[in-house]
């Protein structure tokens, strides 16, 4: 089971978040993951998705179901697409996209990004270090994300900002 702590600027809460992925047929699997509010024990974000994976095309797509903190059940579609820019796959650009609806299959939000990502491996000994440069089509945002190791820090132009700790 992966488990990370999550921590956003537009909240003074910590968030527990847990996600374990069930093989069903290769390159199928079924992902479960959920979070835990730490200031009111609750849970915040529950979801089941049916995600496939088509490695020889480095693209993935995802159905399925979701409950958030404020108890609605909706539905999610998500896909990716990578295009890798260097021979060793180490620098690309990715292409994005989710669309959640409601239970009455009335749409609730949609997202869409392309980005470049650039892994650099031993960047110092034993770190390993991610940056990703994107944009977010529908909200017309820019944004950053850097990893190192177990540590993911994203931001975006208007100050939104959120940390996440990989146990």
């Amino acid at each position: 089971m992966e488990t990370s702590l999550r921590l956003g600027g537009d909240s003074k809460a910590l968030r527990i978040h847990a996600k374990e992925k069930f093989p069903i047929d290769s390159g199928v699997h079924l992902q479960a993951h959920g979070e835990i509010d730490t200031s009111t024990g609750a849970p915040s974000y529950l979801a089941l998705i049916v995600r496939n994976s088509y490695p020889e095309l480095s693209a993935s797509v995802g159905v399925g179901v979701q409950l958030n903190k404020r108890s609605k059940v909706g539905y999610t579609i998500r896909g990716k697409k990578a295009f890798p820019i260097s021979y060793d796959g180490l620098v690309g650009i990715n292409v994005k996209g989710m669309y959640d609806v409601d239970k009455d299959l009335k749409k609730m939000k949609q997202r869409g990004a392309v980005e470049f990502a650039w892994s650099i491996f031993n960047f110092k000994k034993d770190q390993d270090v991610r940056i990703k440069l994107g944009y977010e089509v529908f909200d017309k945002m820019p944004y950053f994300q850097v990893r190192e190791n177990n540590w993911t820090l994203n931001a975006d132009i208007s100050g939104k900002w959120n940390v996440r700790f990989d146990m």
